[in-house]
């Protein structure tokens, strides 16, 4: 089956095409000046001192634990309706992940009330989830860590251009990470980029993130130092010139495109009644601050088989997805941590179904969404609602 609207897309054209070449004919093609521009410029929107271009929003995260002195014997309060790569940083440091539970069906981001619950003596951080680029309760966060001198890392993954209260998601804790993966708003295919306002956190990720040497590449290929030292046991963790080039270009389109997917989760969520989708929720009605939009998410209803709900889409050329199966229900994790049980996560889990958005689609893309949708809820549920 061909797909009419697919789950993402990029906004790419010729300025892409014009960056990469640029590159190319250039002659450097790894971490140099048009990485230190881009992390120049990052840093900027962030509204933070110091970003760090990386290979991928996974080893942003490690990074971060890393800066923040996170070990074997700490423990990390972390969401489990997340991509896995949140927890799965905590364990490469040795340390210990504990899940708390998400605020409910609205606010599918971690609940402040449940991380004070999961404080242990162990605690060390929090790592938060801005789920879809929708900004977590950053104040009752930020005060709980203060209260139990908790490290408050955040995992903004989706939230790069989004705000909360004025200040940029990702600078509010020590260290924010961002991805940008394929189908991210800043998209380069694979990269990551760590912010902070803290100079030590600075020292340590740069650092770290080129195999612990205390030169670069392209400061002895500039002339600026003729050997190094290697202080610390470090990852080959560095992006390349080729994607912060592109990285450039979809930051200078940001702004321009978190606008248009906001008017596009707009128009799904006025069109959901008005297409008939009794019992179709969209998360996150009254989220503050300013979002990213980064996915459009919906929880079915209870009756609903959201199996044959996806399979009825994808018969009508239109993809969907599912943001996330909750981490600590994968074989894995439920090894580690067994008889574990988030009851309000896994009832929201359960029910969640992405929809596509992304720049480039049409208001008349959303309006064939939600009839196909409709469609294929009727197909997909399996006894009369509450009710009804």
């Amino acid at each position: 089956m061909t797909l009419r609207i697919p789950l993402s897309d990029l906004d790419y054209g010729e300025e892409e095409e014009a960056a990469v070449l640029e590159v190319l004919h250039s002659r450097w093609l790894t971490m140099g000046a048009v990485t230190q521009e881009f992390e120049r410029e990052f840093a900027s929107l962030c509204g933070v001192k110091y970003a760090f271009a990386v290979a991928n929003g996974t080893v942003a995260l490690h990074l971060a634990c890393l800066a923040a002195g996170i070990g074997r014997g700490d423990e990390v309060i972390v969401p489990a309706l997340t991509f896995v790569a949140t927890a799965n940083a905590v364990l490469y440091t040795g340390a210990e992940v504990r899940f708390a539970e998400i605020g409910g069906a609205e606010d599918l981001n971690i609940s402040p009330e449940d991380i004070e619950r999961r404080i242990t003596p162990r605690t060390k951080a929090i790592l938060v989830v801005h789920y879809g680029g929708y900004p977590c309760r950053m104040g009752e966060i930020m005060a709980a860590a203060r209260r139990h001198g908790l490290v408050v890392l955040e995992d903004a993954a989706h939230a790069p251009g989004a705000l909360l209260d004025g200040r940029a998601l990702g600078a509010w804790g020590s260290a924010g990470c961002f991805s940008f993966f394929s189908n991210k708003n800043l998209a380069v295919g694979e990269g990551g980029m760590v912010v902070t306002n803290r100079e030590d956190y600075a020292e340590r990720l740069k650092v770290l993130r080129s195999h612990g040497m205390t030169t670069l590449t392209w400061d002895r290929h500039q002339g600026h130092a003729f050997s190094y030292d290697v202080t610390a046991l470090g990852y080959n963790y560095r992006i390349d010139e080729i994607r912060s080039a592109l990285g450039r270009v979809q930051l200078a389109k940001l702004e321009k495109n978190n606008a248009r997917r906001k008017a596009l989760v707009e128009r799904y969520r006025a069109g959901l009644q008005e297409a008939g989708l009794e019992g179709v929720s969209m998360p996150f009605g009254a989220a503050p601050g300013r979002p990213a939009y980064h996915i459009a998410p919906v929880l079915l209803p209870e009756n609903a088989d959201r199996q044959a709900f996806m399979t009825a889409m994808r018969g009508q050329g239109i993809q969907t997805s599912i943001h996330y199966p909750p981490v600590h229900l994968f074989s894995y994790y439920r090894q580690r941590f067994p008889g574990l049980s988030l009851p309000v996560t896994e009832a929201a889990a359960a029910r969640e179904v992405t929809l596509p958005l992304y720049p480039s689609m049409r208001d008349e893309d959303v309006d064939e969404v939600l009839r196909a949708a409709r469609e294929a809820l009727a197909a997909a549920q399996t006894q009369p609602l509450a009710g009804v």
